[in-house]
């Protein structure tokens, strides 16, 4: 659901007693479940949105039953603190749970998967659906309080699909990885589309369509989530898109694989993407660091995407060239 119009955050203000002394962990666990951020102390928000209203008001009627104190009211933020500034935290706040779960999936593929599938006993093949649908069950949980589409959700789920490929479990609605060169031909006049508030792997990999893959590419930016594509659209790293997260590989990596890519100077591109997006630092390239904070200083001072592929475009030509030049 969308904010209300002209006031776009709900705001719980609450006061605990001092006893129950587990009422304060019990109130902070339910706000966590509930996605809400804190922006002082006992200060939390929500967008504004009837759902949000009905949790808080759950959350408002225990603080009161258990003799504390608390109001709920409606805000629109005026001076100091931002709204942009406000969107950030609930990100941030997903993004750590989506990195925390990524990590989980990451440690159980490899402590459990060191063989084929096929050589799994009953008894680890179990194992592994069981840890499946957990893992399922914490990135729905994750993903209904990801309020403002925060990195992370395309790798878990790309974490996700490539552990079913190899347990040999259906995905139903996921899309089966290609297995055969996309044709760059079959792609020209399509619309690209992909969430907005483009950061680091969907502007490198907008740069990539636009300079390897569709000279006149048009792109298209929509809400992380609910979009149905239109039949000349092809997504790129979001939900459910054709082109995302797959395992390991963030979507530029996806991009060069299924395109066939395999220009000298792309390779360290790919790298340091992959690093920056995955926040991991598998390739330890030095130009990394620099990258980041040069990509996060474009996404800071500039709210408008294409402002952001604009420039972002200049830092990857840049350094394209950097590399072509150096051959890595």
């Amino acid at each position: 659901m969308q904010p209300a119009p002209g006031s776009s955050w709900l705001v719980l203000i609450h006061q605990l007693p001092p006893k129950p002394p587990y009422l304060r962990v019990k109130v902070w666990r339910r706000l966590q479940a509930l996605g809400a951020v804190p922006i002082k102390n006992s200060v939390y928000v929500l967008p504004n949105t009837d759902d949000a209203r009905e949790d808080f008001e759950w959350v408002l009627r225990e603080i009161q039953q258990e003799g504390g104190e608390a109001s709920l009211c409606e805000a629109r933020l005026v001076d100091g603190l931002t709204d942009d500034e406000v969107r950030t935290s609930f990100q941030a706040a997903r993004e750590s749970d989506y990195r925390g779960l990524a990590t989980e999936i990451r440690t159980f593929a490899r402590q459990t998967l060191s063989h084929r599938t096929r050589d799994l006993s009953p008894e680890k093949h179990a194992q592994v659906e069981g840890a499946l649908t957990r893992f399922r069950k914490r990135f729905a949980d994750i993903g209904r309080i990801d309020f403002f589409g925060a990195p992370g959700r395309e790798t878990v789920e790309g974490l996700l699909t490539d552990l079913e490929r190899q347990l040999g479990a259906e995905t139903s609605s996921r899309r089966t990885p290609a297995t055969a060169l996309r044709r760059v031909a079959d792609v020209q006049g399509c619309v690209w589309v992909t969430r907005a508030g483009v950061h680091i792997d969907r502007i490198a990999s907008a740069w990539l369509i636009r300079r390897f893959i569709d000279r006149t590419a048009r792109f298209k930016f929509v809400p992380s989530r609910g979009y149905r594509p239109e039949p000349d659209e092809l997504r790129f790293d979001m939900f459910d898109a054709e082109f995302t997260h797959q395992g390991d590989l963030c979507t530029f990596e996806v991009l060069l694989r299924d395109f066939g890519l395999a220009d000298p100077g792309l390779g360290p591109l790919a790298e340091i993407v992959h690093d920056i997006d995955v926040k991991e630092a598998k390739f330890g390239r030095p130009e990394t660091a620099g990258v980041e904070h040069l990509i996060a200083g474009i996404a800071w001072t500039n709210p408008d995407d294409e402002g952001r592929l604009a420039q972002g475009g200049a830092v990857f030509d840049g350094l394209y060239g950097f590399f072509r030049r150096r051959k890595g």
